[in-house]
């Protein structure tokens, strides 16, 4: 029997199939765009489901202007949406400087690559520490409210005069005008004998606590989750305040988890957390990587091979989480 082999001449090609790549693309890129757009995929799912929940509750959803209003170092300051500007000038930023590291390595130029690599890193270090931090100011609060027997949340403000000569309703935290009682009660846990038993941390105030509290401040009005069609949220008059924490109080809400938020419906603390929780991770993987990189340029491997397509290869991913957060921000903070 002949076993011989007949030679096409297209074996030695980086695709083997063919006298072209496809696309004039390499191996390696052409299977990180198909990464790219298997992942872009799955972003849509969870942006579409958020913007149909977004509008399913479009009464009760809370508004991102009073939710982020934090800047680091400069507590009390009210600085709505600030810090999320900050963090998508930096990630913008990072994705010139990849853009020029991939201009570099065109170029041979080993010693911009390195330059441009390494502020790239440093960008994606500070949106990576700076979502930390977002994530920390979100679950711990800085207001409180008190949760309803519906799953309703009920903040507490005041009315002030507004630059324009308007009146403003201005939240106040239950630490201005409620003052915790002694408290017999301890949180279960394995160590106090209760086995198989736990609960979440104890909240610093209780409903009766808070009630006391109101009543003793006469200019402090409670606000409902509910959006009126000027877009503000329902304000109770004084004596509709008092009757809803007294019938209707079940639980004090600090900060935001996946059970409970302070700031509104709990379905956006969920999709936050998951949503942003998933970019973030792929922002650290992207710095990890780069980072991979970056050692493998200063120590000359993409000289010796004569090309930086690596280079080109996690740029492409960079830009695509870059991408990405602009849908993300869009979505939690402007919409």
């Amino acid at each position: 029997m002949d076993n011989t082999v007949v030679s096409t001449g297209t074996e030695g090609n980086t695709w083997g199939g063919g006298s072209t790549k496809p696309l004039s693309a390499s191996y390696g890129k052409m299977m990180m765009w198909f990464f790219i757009v298997s992942d872009a995929l799955t972003f849509s799912g969870f942006l579409a489901a958020y913007g149909f929940s977004r509008f399913k509750f479009i009464d009760y959803w809370p508004i991102a202007d009073e939710v982020f209003t934090h800047f680091p170092f400069l507590h009390g300051v009210d600085a709505p949406m600030y810090y999320v500007a900050f963090m998508t000038f930096v990630l913008i930023m990072s994705s010139v400087t990849m853009v020029l590291a991939v201009d570099a390595g065109h170029q041979m130029n080993k010693t911009k690559v390195t330059w441009y690599m390494f502020f790239t890193i440093i960008g994606g270090i500070i949106f990576v520490g700076s979502q930390a931090w977002e994530w920390n100011t979100f679950i711990k609060g800085d207001y409180g409210a008190v949760q309803t027997k519906g799953g309703n949340i009920l903040q507490f403000g005041e009315y002030v005069a507004a630059e324009d000569g308007t009146q403003k309703f201005k939240r106040i935290a239950l630490r201005d005008f409620t003052t915790a009682e002694a408290k017999n009660r301890v949180r279960h846990e394995n160590k106090n004998g209760l086995w198989y038993v736990s609960e979440d941390e104890l909240p610093s105030y209780t409903i009766d606590e808070v009630y006391k509290g109101l009543a003793s401040h006469s200019n402090i009005l409670v606000r409902t989750q509910l959006i009126d069609e000027n877009g503000h949220k329902t304000v109770l008059s004084r004596a509709e305040s008092l009757k809803a924490i007294k019938d209707n109080g079940v639980a004090v809400i600090e900060g935001a988890n996946l059970k409970a938020n302070e700031y509104g419906s709990p379905l956006f603390a969920d999709f936050f957390f998951f949503i942003t929780g998933f970019h973030g991770f792929h922002v650290l993987s992207g710095v990890i990587i780069n980072i991979i990189i970056f050692f493998n340029v200063i120590i000359g491997t993409y000289e010796r091979r004569k090309s930086y397509e690596m280079v080109e290869k996690v740029g492409l991913y960079w830009h695509f989480v870059d991408l990405v957060w602009v849908f993300v921000f869009t979505f939690f903070y402007l919409v």
